[in-house]
């Protein structure tokens, strides 16, 4: 009963805020990939299970990819339309000559929790250890590296040997498997580990760590040549944004959660705790969280330090809503304070 209230809810609010091209106009395809399984897509898989993409006039195929490089790959040669990946991902395309733009940054700060085997007991410990990630240079090692150095550790100096496993799925295995010592991973996947005694040594979501995550990316040119069609984007992303923290829309979006992150009811439950403490209400991008990425990218690839950061970014989209009321219109629809 309480999910198809919010069906109908969301007919409503459509009707209230109205689509931005005729229903009887053709649709857009467009391709959106994603480089990873968390909490935080929420809003890309609610815009298209909740009709937002179609409303604005796009047929959207969202897309799983493993890993940045192979979604930045796929940009780059025209395979998708656009992507959502972190920050990281950006500067080091922009290193290789590849323009890439930032739309939207849908997490600003480092929100993971750092957790180790049983046996570990302080940050210190992780000295000389077997640390997992994603990927080498990728979001969740920057996050990772970011999340030790609050804790006094220097990932090179006191020799964190990072191994590239996987998803964070993948990286809890590991973790269990005894292949790790520690890595960091969004509260939902923690949780499970905590119950079987896994030390978590930091929750790094209570603090201000800038990093540019979870970031809306697209080529350059391609957005120059398509600005409708990522107008329309963004405003059913934002009308996305707004039903996820609608209070009434909570049973709906827990129900999302458990089908793509393929969870239990009360592990959906911490998913939604993830978003509630990651997603920005109002994804505009940090520079300071792209200044952090740069200095530790620039470690590994020097001419990272000479590109400005600013170039990466293209907000005009999100700033046009934000001034026009609309994102403001859309909370008052939906009840978000």
């Amino acid at each position: 009963m309480l999910y198809l209230r919010t069906v109908l809810g969301v007919l409503v609010t459509a009707l209230l805020i109205g689509p931005v091209s005729h229903a009887a106009a053709p649709l857009t395809k467009m391709v959106v990939a994603y480089a990873s399984i968390s909490p935080r897509v929420a809003p890309l898989w609610v815009a298209q299970e909740f009709g937002f993409f179609k409303k604005n006039g796009i047929e959207a195929e969202l897309v799983f990819v493993r890993g940045a490089p192979t979604l930045v790959a796929a940009l780059t040669s025209g395979d998708m339309d656009a992507g959502y990946t972190g920050g990281t991902a950006v500067l080091g395309a922009a290193a290789g000559g590849i323009d890439l733009k930032i739309l939207a940054v849908m997490t600003n700060r480092v929100t993971y929790e750092l957790v180790a085997r049983p046996g570990i007991k302080s940050a210190e410990d992780l000295r000389g250890k077997r640390f997992g990630v994603t990927s080498l240079g990728g979001t969740l090692w920057m996050g990772g590296v970011l999340g030790l150095e609050k804790l006094g550790i220097d990932s090179q100096k006191d020799d964190i040997r990072f191994l590239v496993i996987g998803d964070q799925n993948e990286l809890g295995q590991a973790l269990e498997l005894n292949r790790i010592d520690a890595t960091v991973l969004d509260v939902v996947f923690t949780k499970r580990l905590r119950e079987k005694g896994y030390p978590v040594l930091a929750e790094f979501h209570k603090g201000n760590l800038p990093i540019t995550s979870s970031s809306i990316v697209a080529r350059g040119a391609y957005l120059q040549k398509n600005p409708q069609l990522f107008e329309g984007f963004m405003r059913a992303l934002m009308e996305s944004i707004a039903f996820v923290f609608g209070p009434s829309n909570k049973p709906a979006v827990l129900k999302v959660l458990q089908r793509h992150l393929r969870v239990n009811e009360r592990e959906a439950e911490e998913g939604f705790t993830d978003i509630a403490l990651g997603l920005d209400k109002k994804p505009f991008p940090s520079m300071e969280g792209l200044r952090n990425i740069q200095r530790l990218m620039k470690q590994r690839n020097p001419k990272l330090g000479d590109i400005k950061v600013e170039s990466l970014v293209d907000d005009s989209i999100l700033r046009r809503l934000e001034t026009s009321g609309y994102i403001d219109q859309l909370f008052a629809t939906y009840g978000v304070k």
